[in-house]
C-alpha cells in the first residue's frame, strides 16, 4: 500500500527538480514509512531556488516523491493561497493511499473535510502542542488568542477523529490531546538517532575555561527562548561565570539577538552557526561543549535535546512538554525565568561531579531512543493505519 504524508514544513525545488531541505526531513527521514508502505507522497509546502546551497539535503528519492503546496509565510499568505492550497492539498489524498497527517498543521485542516466527507481513515503524528505555542508572548499577532483557541479546537478534533495517533511524548500530549477510545495509540519519538550519534561514555568535566554551552533550535520565533538564554549567560557574566554560548538555529529573529548580545556586553562570547545539517555537523558542535542548555518555552519532545543526550552531555531544559520525561528533576528549571536559569548554570557550572551524573544519566536514558528500538513501534503505528485504510477499501468495494 502507498501513503501520503499531509505536513508543516517548508521544502526547496531547485532548477533540475528534485527537492532539498535546509534543515529536517531529509530522505532518510522518510524511509522510516518505506518499512511498511511501498511508496510515499509528502504534501507540504515548497519554494523554488536558483542553485542548492552547501548544507542542504535531499528530501526526494526512491519510492519518496513531493506534492507541492504554494510557499506562504504568515497568516496573511495562508489566507491569500487557501483557495490554492485546499484544491491541490484535497486533490493529493487517494482513496488506494493510506493517509498519515503530522499535526499541528494549517494544511492538515484543508485535507480534512475531504477525509471527512468521503469517511477515509487517517493516523496523526502528534509533534507538538499549539495551545502552548500561541501562548502569549510567544505569537505575537493580534488574532493570537483566536488561533490559539482554533488550532486546539483543531488538533481536539483531528486526535479525536483518528484511527491511530502517534505522540512524541509517552504522556505529556496525550493529555491534552487523546486519541479516541479504542483507536490505536502509542508513544514514540521521531528523533533519528543511529549508532553513530551516541557517546561510547558519558562526558568528564573538563577543566579550563571558558564554561562552554551550546544550544540547537531555530531562531524563526523565540519558542526555544535563546532571548532568556541570553539574558540568563550575560547574568551569570557577571557574577563572575567564565561563560560562552553557541547557538546553532537561524531565522528572523537573529539580528535583534545578536544585537542583544551586544547590548548586554556579551556579543564576544556568544557565536551563532547559523543553519547546519543534522547529523555530523551539528554533533560537532554538542562535542566541542561542555552542556547543552533548552529553555524551552513550549515542547513536543525535542528531538536536539535528545540528540545533546546522547552524546553523554550533561543538559539543561526547562519543565515544559515531555522534557520532564527525559531529564532528572535535578537539570529542570522553570520557563520563563531568566533568573532560575542563570543560577542553573552556575550551580552547573561550578560542580564537576553534577556535570558527570547529569551525563551519565543522559546517556542511559537516550539509548532508549535508539532508531532500531524506536521503529520497531514506528511500524506497529503504520501498520494499524494500513489496516484501517485496508477495511475503509474493502467497505467501498462492498457497496459497490
Amino acid at each position: 500500500m502507498k501513503a501520503t504524508v499531509v505536513m508543516e514544513h517548508l521544502f526547496v525545488r531547485s532548477p533540475d527538480g528534485s527537492y532539498w531541505t535546509r534543515t529536517n526531513f531529509a530522505y532518510s527521514f522518510w524511509q522510516r514509512y518505506l518499512m511498511v508502505f511501498d511508496a510515499l507522497s509528502v504534501v507540504s509546502r515548497v519554494e523554488p531556488c536558483d542553485a542548492v546551497q552547501p548544507g542542504w539535503n535531499r528530501v526526494d528519492g526512491p519510492g519518496v516523491v513531493i506534492v507541492e503546496l504554494p510557499a506562504w509565510r504568515g497568516l496573511s499568505g495562508y489566507l491569500r493561497n487557501h483557495g490554492t492550497l485546499t484544491r491541490l492539498a484535497q486533490a493529493a489524498i487517494h482513496d488506494d493511499h493510506a493517509v498519515i497527517m503530522r499535526i499541528s498543521s494549517s494544511i492538515t485542516e484543508a485535507v480534512e473535510p475531504r477525509l471527512r466527507r468521503t469517511g477515509h481513515p487517517f493516523g496523526v503524528e502528534v509533534g507538538s502542542d499549539p495551545w502552548e505555542v500561541f501562548a502569549p508572548g510567544l505569537f505575537r499577532h493580534p488574532l493570537r488568542p483566536l488561533l490559539r483557541r482554533y488550532f486546539r479546537r483543531m488538533q481536539i478534533r483531528q486526535c479525536a477523529s483518528a484511527a491511530a495517533a502517534c505522540y512524541v511524548t509517552q504522556e505529556a500530549l496525550q493529555r491534552r490531546y487523546p486519541a479516541a477510545v479504542g483507536a490505536f495509540s502509542l508513544g514514540v519519538s521521531d528523533v533519528e538517532l543511529h549508532p553513530d550519534a551516541f557517546a561510547s561514555n558519558p562526558r568528564s568535566a573538563r577543566s579550563g575555561r571558558p564554561f562552554r554551552l551550546v544550544m540547537v533550535g531555530s531562531l524563526a520565533y523565540l519558542v526555544k527562548a535563546p532571548d532568556l538564554l541570553i539574558d540568563a549567560v550575560a547574568a551569570a557574566v557577571a557574577r563572575g561565570l567564565d561563560l560562552t554560548l553557541t547557538l546553532v538555529g537561524d531565522g528572523r529573529f537573529r539580528a535583534s539577538l545578536e544585537e542583544r548580545a551586544q547590548r548586554l556586553g556579551v556579543g564576544s562570547r556568544i557565536s551563532f552557526r547559523g543553519s547546519l545539517p543534522a547529523g555530523a555537523p551539528v554533533r560537532t558542535e554538542l562535542d566541542a561543549a561542555d552542556a547543552f542548555v533548552l529553555p524551552s518555552r513550549s515542547e513536543g519532545l525535542p528531538r536536539a535535546l535528545l540528540e545533546a543526550m546522547a552524546r553523554g552531555m550533561p543538559c539543561l531544559a526547562t519543565r515544559v512538554g515531555g522534557i520532564p520525561e527525559l531529564l532528572h528533576d535535578e537539570d529542570l528549571i522553570a520557563p520563563g525565568d531568566s533568573s532560575a536559569l542563570c543560577a542553573a548554570l552556575i550551580a552547573l557550572a561550578g560542580d564537576p561531579a553534577r556535570q558527570l551524573r547529569s551525563a551519565a544519566r543522559n546517556l542511559e536514558r537516550a539509548r532508549a531512543y535508539a532508531e532500531d528500538r524506536l521503529q520497531e513501534q514506528r511500524n506497529r503505528f503504520f501498520r494499524a493505519v494500513a489496516e484501517a485504510t485496508s477495511a475503509w477499501q474493502r467497505g467501498l468495494v462492498d457497496d459497490r
